[in-house]
């Protein structure tokens, strides 16, 4: 695949869970479709862990993010979230990130995050 060329990969009906383009990863929103009923701390987890198999698959890590985009459905969760966060993410790579409220589009998600990162 040349630089320039456009992949999609696991391509549904409404949207892929990734795209790249240009050397870099544009992955979709992840949730935690596994266990939904999990507390914030095991939601984030699992949902990191999406994030981890994805870059992977797309030739990318965590060590490469360009970009970092997390919905809470309450703010308040934050603390724990980060708890989690902070033992995953790459120290000396943190990258930029935005962390804002919402409504999920399943009320038993209490975490989205999307990211952008460079290819290897």
């Amino acid at each position: 695949m040349s630089n320039a060329e456009l992949q999609r990969a696991h391509v549904g009906k409404r949207l892929s869970e990734y795209a790249v383009y240009n050397g870099v990863v544009y992955l979709a929103g992840q949730v935690p479709e596994l266990d939904p009923e999990a507390d914030i701390r095991g939601q984030t987890r699992e949902v990191l862990g999406h994030i981890d198999r994805l870059l992977a698959e797309a030739g990318s890590d965590k060590t490469r993010i360009l970009s970092c985009q997390i919905f809470l459905k309450d703010v308040d969760l934050i603390g724990a979230m980060n708890e989690v966060w902070d033992e995953w993410v790459a120290q000396g790579n943190t990258p930029p990130r935005a962390t804002v409220e919402a409504r999920l589009a399943n009320p038993k998600y209490l975490i989205e995050v999307v990211v952008t990162a460079a290819q290897k």
